[in-house]
């Protein structure tokens, strides 16, 4: 997705400086025009706003807090926008961190996908200073469809979470759908036809069940990060005393599909755990 976001910019005509751990993956944003950076630092070390993306708290946390990282480098009045969908708690004590040093920072999780990344439609949820937010606004909408500011810094990682829950549990719902049509006997085809048009009507199963019939299981989001978004979830659950059953229900279930060695598959495969569960695989 970081990468498809930066290439906007850079389509954009913005002057990009881009870091990433494999630097061949980045081969095809240097040839568009892009620099390279050594590090996390090197790049903010000559951006006035840093954007990062990346899987994992604690490499959110390598890439902000290490020796070698954003903060380090960053100039006193720069900006750095976090949209790695990480833990509230992380994105406050960055925030905290950066004003510290004279800078600014922002918590700006997305949603939408690979598909969203590509097309510029994300949605993109802001938290931090509503000044600071408004001024890279412009930017943010090079990237995303809807930008809404949700509040201080962590709200927007909070309502990310809110998007995952949700997410949850209409992944879950359009597999077993499909199981059950399958079992049934229905064209599925004709079947998704019918209920995409009604209340079921849903992103998940515009994108990912024709995926699914197809057996196509490549990531647009990866199994191994939903797993991490699920549990943060669960986390702030338990800090805050609410229980959410449906959510650990489903977090189990994608456990089950990354033991089974598919954490790098995309969200779709939560229907491989349940074809297992039934002895029954869909087919076309």
């Amino acid at each position: 997705m970081g990468f498809s976001m930066c290439g906007r910019l850079l389509a954009r005509g913005y002057k990009v400086i881009v870091y990433n751990r494999t630097k061949e993956k980045a081969q095809p944003l240097l040839g568009q025009g892009a620099q390279w950076a050594d590090s996390p630092l090197a790049v903010a070390q000559h951006a006035d706003i840093v954007f990062t993306m990346v899987g994992f708290p604690q490499d959110v946390r390598e890439v902000y807090l290490g020796t070698s990282g954003v903060l380090a480098g960053a100039k006193v009045g720069s900006v750095v926008v976090d949209m790695t969908t990480t833990e509230p708690s992380l994105a406050r004590e960055i925030y905290a961190e950066a004003v510290s040093k004279g800078m600014h920072a922002i918590d700006a999780p997305v949603s939408g996908g690979d598909v969203g990344a590509r097309n510029g439609t994300l949605s993109i949820m802001t938290g931090g200073d509503w000044e600071v937010v408004k001024a890279v606004t412009p930017l943010l909408e090079i990237m995303g469809q809807r930008i809404v500011y949700q509040g201080k810094a962590g709200a927007g990682q909070h309502t990310k979470l809110c998007n995952q829950i949700v997410i949850a549990g209409t992944v879950i719902g359009v597999c077993e759908s499909l199981l059950y049509g399958y079992t049934a006997g229905l064209d599925l085809e004709i079947m998704l036809r019918s209920i995409s048009s009604g209340a079921a009507a849903c992103w998940t199963l515009d994108n990912l069940a024709p995926r699914i019939l197809e057996r196509n299981f490549d990531p647009g989001f990866f199994v191994a990060h939903f797993v991490k978004d699920m549990a943060i979830a669960l986390d702030e659950a338990r800090r805050m005393g609410i229980v959410l059953p449906g959510l650990a229900l489903v977090h189990q279930l994608y456990l089950a599909v990354k033991a089974q060695g598919h954490g790098k598959l995309g969200t779709q495969a939560l229907v491989l755990a349940l074809e297992q569960l039934s002895q029954t695989e869909i087919k076309k």
